[in-house]
């Protein structure tokens, strides 16, 4: 049981107390079984050991002689009224409690005592001969005296739970022996058991074909594979047979262990079978199609079983069940209202053990959607005559003066994690590239604390030359997303379908030829819905929300073009409108009546550019590299930037970014 923090103990003291008990007690066993030393090695117990905390509690030093070999024990309890130690035994010599620790100087003092009652204890004693040190059957018992929210468990509860982690160690320890034993005794050992690690270190180069799960159908029907894939589920069906289902990016095939003469043992079968869930395995096998259709895996073949090895172990019990973590809310309250209670993972649990989370079938279809997503819009604009560049990520002041920025020391200088490639990607249209774009990271220092917002994520930026007009960098855009939704639904049906089977949505609507409102005119739409916005400033997350719900119903669409926004609300290199100066030539981008994207065309006269800083209150020597660009001559230009986690998010119609984050950092996360 993983031990955690309590509200009342300092998050400094209490888990390193626990963690240095068990390390320093267990060195004491080892060092007095071979030396006279021991008295010393308590010492050090005692000085190393965390001292002092300001919240009333109970330290208990229990020092047991038994069987030759010393036993230290020594636990902190930030609550006196249930812990007890056990009655001590005759070999023990001495036997010490301190009550009521307050202060350091008070917890140092009972050390003394202690370490004199000790003292004494040793010069009544023998040396103990030289004898192999104990089993750690202690650490168990100290190291899971705390409950899983940090309280202190009952005398019952944690004899309970002491008792359970005994009988769970008894029971590995049983099953390597029997394992030992069974290899020695099998004449058929070779065909399964546990990799060597020196076989596992590129010794060599076998040259064997590997077939991947996804591809096992019935036309390999009689043929021989191999294949890798992690242990989802064992099942043994009396001693003679066992089903492993393994599962491999997402798709899960059933393994048949039977014994045979001369194939498979009775010893196999137990391995197969006693194996823990998500350890890696390597199966050899012939393949098989059954008669009836096999419910518990994707593939309808099985997978007759003749070696069997296990390449990566995962411990038996793990932080997550893929299981649970894979199950649907609608399972969920389906069991609810059938009397059953299932798991329901929450998300921190989620993001705390990404690693197992990530494994489930809707999560690795998300992450596939998320690659393609880039990819199309890689490849997309390769075919439209774009270069991809890198940006740096280390810049000076800020780059675009309007989101906060990561402040950090740049060898003496200030400096700051880029908010944007936007300055840099219009200083390389300067630099007659003519067509840009760049996948690369961004980084808000904003405390946004939403469903949709991220300190760190990926962007997705392109900038242009333009000609006449600023919608020829709304026509890219359009001609970009409709075949970006074009190719995800006709080419990751599978990867949707499991998306939806977790979270059930409904498929995105959007017109061949992309709708396009001004801004005022979606003002007008909201006002005509009852809801009243200032048609000079900018849209809040409801009235989108709202403005969203309208055009659907209006125009069939989720997918749409709001443009000509009021130059207030925008960014300094925002050009203004020609016949407006209070709007400007911009636009954003909605999904499912939540903001992707904003773009505009780029103010290209430095004078203007100049005067836009300074009245936006942004220091023009910050920038002055930026604005030099376009002292030397620069065309009329603009693009737009896009999020890829909130692309994949709104496509498919999850209700959090981070579910689209692989590592996801927001105002509070920072690992794993």
């Amino acid at each position: 049981m993983p031990t955690r923090t309590s509200s009342r103990t300092s998050a400094s003291s209490y888990p390193s107390s626990i963690s240095n008990v068990r390390l320093l007690a267990l060195m004491a066993r080892l060092t007095f079984s071979s030396s006279r030393s021991w008295l010393s090695v308590v010492k050090k117990c005692l000085v190393e050991l965390p001292g002092g905390s300001k919240s009333n509690g109970r330290l208990c030093l229990k020092l047991a002689w038994d069987n030759n070999t010393i036993t230290l024990v020594m636990m902190y309890f930030t609550t006196i009224e249930h812990e007890e130690l056990a009655t001590p035994s005759p070999e023990i010599k001495k036997y010490h409690l301190l009550r009521g620790v307050g202060t350091r100087a008070l917890f140092g003092r009972h050390f003394q005592k202690t370490l004199s009652a000790l003292t004494e204890m040793a010069s009544e004693s023998v040396d103990p001969p030289k004898t192999p040190a104990q089993d750690d059957s202690n650490d168990t018992e100290t190291t899971n005296v705390v409950e899983e929210e940090g309280k202190t468990l009952s005398k019952k509860a944690a004899k309970k739970e002491a008792m359970k982690q005994e009988k769970l160690k008894r029971q590995q320890e049983l099953a390597a022996a029997a394992s030992a034993n069974a290899s020695e005794s099998d004449p058929l050992a070779g065909n399964y058991g546990d990799i060597p690690l020196v076989d596992l270190q590129s010794k060599a180069v076998s040259g064997r074909k590997w077939t991947a799960i996804e591809f096992l159908k019935e036309d390999l029907k009689d043929k021989e594979v191999l294949i890798r894939g992690r242990v989802q589920t064992t099942r043994a069906v009396g001693k003679n047979i066992g089903f492993l289902v393994l599962r491999e990016r997402g798709f899960t095939v059933q393994c048949v262990v039977t014994v045979a003469p001369e194939l498979v043992s009775r010893q196999m079968v137990k391995f197969a079978t006693s194996l823990s869930r998500e350890s890696y395995v390597d199966v050899e096998g012939v393949v098989s199609v059954p008669g009836v259709a096999i419910k518990g895996a994707s593939q309808q073949v099985e997978i007759q079983v003749r070696k069997l090895y296990c390449v990566g172990k995962a411990i038996p019990n793990l932080p997550i069940n893929i299981e649970d973590a894979a199950r649907s809310e609608a399972e969920i309250e389906k069991a609810l209202q059938a009397g059953e209670q299932l798991v329901r993972v929450n998300q921190d649990t989620r993001l705390n053990f990404r690693v197992l989370d990530i494994r489930t079938p809707a999560n690795q279809a998300i992450f596939r959607i998320q690659c393609q997503v880039e990819n199309i819009f890689r490849q997309f604009l390769l075919s439209e005559g774009f270069v991809g560049i890198h940006t740096p990520k280390l810049i000076a002041g800020s780059s675009e003066g309007g989101s906060a920025v990561f402040k950090l020391d740049y060898k003496g200088q200030p400096a700051c994690l880029a908010q944007s490639p936007q300055l840099h990607k219009q200083m390389a249209i300067c630099g007659d590239f003519g067509r840009v774009f760049e996948i690369g990271p961004v980084f808000r220092a904003e405390d946004s604390f939403t469903h949709r917002h991220l300190c760190e994520f990926t962007g997705l930026d392109v900038e242009t030359e333009i000609k006449e007009h600023y919608s020829e960098v709304m026509d890219i855009v359009d001609r970009l997303f409709v075949s970006m939704f074009d190719n995800l639904n006709e080419n990751f049906k599978k990867e949707l379908e499991a998306i939806g089977r977790q979270y059930p949505f409904e498929p995105l609507k959007y017109l061949r030829k992309t709708l396009r409102l001004t801004f005022q005119e979606g003002v007008q739409m909201l006002k005509d819905a009852g809801v009243e916005v200032d048609p000079y400033g900018d849209l809040n997350t409801e009235a989108e929300r709202k403005l969203g719900q309208l055009v659907r119903d209006k125009y069939d669409t989720e997918f749409y073009i709001l443009h000509r926004y009021p130059l207030a609300v925008r960014p300094f290199y925002t050009m203004p409108c020609y016949d407006d100066p209070a709007y400007s030539n911009s636009f954003d981008v909605f999904i499912r009546g939540e903001e992707i994207i904003s773009g505009a065309q780029r103010v290209h006269i430095p004078e203007l550019l100049t005067t836009r800083a300074e009245a936006c209150g942004i220091d023009v020597k910050t920038i002055s590299t930026y604005i030099d660009s376009f002292r030397y001559g620069a065309p009329p230009h603009g693009g737009f930037g896009v999020g890829l986690e909130r692309v994949v998010m709104l496509f498919c119609a999850l209700n959090n970014i981070r579910k689209t984050s692989l590592f996801p950092r927001d105002p509070l996360r920072l690992a794993p």
